[in-house]
């Protein structure tokens, strides 16, 4: 029997700047969400605190945010729940406004 891959929510690129002063979003670049963490590139430390600070910054769990690729990369693909695009820039904006 094959397996269901996961397609519900839309797919978030993101930039990560680790060893960063301070953890927080920075705002778009193009199509990427611009994200600096404190946390170390090392052992998937960034990649769990982006997690983290995403699932803040728009209301869902951790368990929510899946890192769809791009683990040992700045450049990273995230699912957010089941949340399309346009919802998680909608959430950010008002977040911010």
């Amino acid at each position: 029997m094959a397996r269901a891959t996961r397609t519900e929510g839309g797919l978030l690129s993101v930039r990560v700047h680790p060893r960063a002063r301070r953890s927080g979003v920075q705002g778009w670049q193009g199509a990427a969400l611009r994200v600096s963490v404190t946390a170390a590139p090392s052992d998937g430390q960034a990649n769990r605190a982006v997690a983290e600070l995403l699932a803040a910054t728009f209301g869902v769990s951790v368990s929510a945010v899946e890192l769809v690729r791009g683990a040992s990369s700045r450049d990273k693909l995230f699912r957010v729940g089941r949340l399309s695009l346009d919802d998680l820039r909608a959430r950010l904006d008002g977040a911010r406004g």
